[in-house]
């Protein structure tokens, strides 16, 4: 197999190990403004409970609406597989703008009701406190990250990963240094600020990832950013596409939602630890995803190409790739147990929740592994609607059934993670079952 071949090893990796460095950027924000403000001198568990609250609530909305990137970057790797690349020159522009649009929509819609929302994750007292205090500032990044999504979705959907790779890596880069700065304060220059502090980081890190991929994607694209008429046909596409990740996302978030809201009525040492647990799984789960980010590109553009066989291969290549990730990944958090919690919170009764329940995000990595690639290939395919169904499946005939029997035996915490482990289960076997289902009797 020569470098050339899209499904050489070294091609592979090309598009998924810069994809890997820049998903992790996303949950390197967060997992760092828990780090951080959860070894505060003052309310570090209510701080850090806060931080794990607003945190979960952000990512719901940036899944939810950062959906166009998914949407764009399908259609655009099918053009290019189909070398009609062309056809499609004002569709990118168009996209920004319809992302733009929702953001700042969102963005006006949430901030008279920031109480109301961090009450239903049954927050209250200082804790209800901080979370508004850190969300009413890190909301005004939600613009800039959904923009900075859509570039990175256009670079991808051109099979190129290094520039996002570059945007985020100087972003997180840059998160971390302000995190410290801001949080601790430097004696007799800057004031510590702490939760707000961490809050102008991640803003920071943000408005500057915004910036340069703007610059990126103007000198090293040929991809105009002028808006122009009429609506380009595949926009409609696109919409639809993006609506049925939009309900496939809401979906995803319930889960979340009754995951920290369920840890949230346990007590404060309950969310604190489940705020280092989620965060860990979704590190390990983008980590895992820059491998499905190389599926979702390659198998648009194998799609675009009509190139079964080829699309057959790199299923069976990325599911063993992912797994030895997955692997890896095992082993590292074993031999580090009780040392990653301890990144987060020195506070004993945190950490000993914590240790009691990592044995169970280990174990999930080899299904997040599956769950995730297929993921990622399905929605090169531009197959929103049957991921839609999926998620909706494995989120209320297996999350939600699952997280309330085990709270009505008072499970707690093994509870959430018990309802995870169903809801991976689900999201895993549909899309294996489906793909080999319709692609396996068409293999040369």
């Amino acid at each position: 197999m020569t470098a050339t071949n899209p499904l050489s090893f070294k091609n592979i990796n090309r598009l998924a190990v810069p994809a890997l460095l820049a998903g992790i950027a996303e949950p390197i924000l967060s997992a760092t403004d828990a780090a951080v403000v959860g070894n505060v001198p003052d309310n570090a568990t209510e701080v850090l409970a806060a931080v794990g609250i607003v945190g979960s609530f952000l990512s719901a909305l940036i899944w939810i609406l950062g959906q166009t990137r998914s949407a764009l970057q399908a259609i655009i790797a099918q053009y290019y597989g189909a070398d009609k690349i062309d056809e499609i020159s004002t569709l990118p522009a168009q996209a920004i703008y319809f992302n733009i649009l929702l953001s700042i929509v969102i963005l006006v819609t949430t901030l008279p009701f920031i109480e109301a929302i961090f009450s239903l994750y049954n927050a209250s007292g200082l804790i209800l406190d901080y979370c508004v205090q850190y969300y009413s500032i890190r909301v005004w990044g939600f613009p800039l990250t959904l923009f900075t999504f859509a570039i990175f979705g256009i670079f991808r959907g051109l099979q190129n990963t290094f520039w996002p790779m570059v945007v985020a890596i100087i972003g997180a880069g840059v998160n971390i240094l302000l995190d410290f700065i801001l949080v601790y304060g430097i004696e007799g220059y800057i004031p510590a600020m702490q939760i707000e502090g961490a809050a102008y980081a991640s803003l920071g890190a943000q408005a500057l990832m915004a910036v340069l991929s703007l610059i990126l994607v103007l000198i090293k694209t040929n991809v105009s950013l002028k808006l122009r008429f009429p609506i380009h046909p595949e926009l409609w596409r696109l919409v639809g596409m993006a609506l049925n990740l939009f309900v496939r996302t809401i979906a995803l978030n319930l889960a979340l939602y009754l995951a920290n809201s369920f840890a949230t009525d346990y007590g404060a040492s309950y969310i604190a630890a489940q705020t280092i647990l989620i965060n860990i799984w979704l590190f390990s789960a983008f980590f895992i995803d820059g491998y499905a980010a190389a599926g979702n590109i390659l198998a648009g553009r194998f799609l675009g190409a009509k190139d079964y066989t080829s699309l057959w291969e790199l299923s069976k290549k990325l599911s063993k790739y992912s797994l030895i990730i997955a692997g890896g990944l095992m082993l590292i958090s074993a031999i580090l147990y009780e040392p990653i919690g301890l990144i987060f919170s020195k506070e004993p009764e945190v950490i000993a929740r914590f240790t009691a329940l990592f044995f169970v995000v280990i174990l999930m990595q080899p299904l997040n592994a599956l769950a995730f690639i297929f993921d990622g290939i399905f929605k090169g395919m531009g197959e929103m609607k049957y991921l839609r169904n999926v998620l909706m499946a494995a989120t209320f005939l297996g999350f939600v059934p699952a997280i309330f029997i085990g709270d009505y035996f008072e499970l707690k915490l093994y509870a959430v993670w018990i309802a995870f482990s169903v809801w991976m289960i689900v999201r895993s076997g549909a899309l294996i079952l489906k793909f080999r289902k319709r692609f396996k009797p068409k293999v040369a």
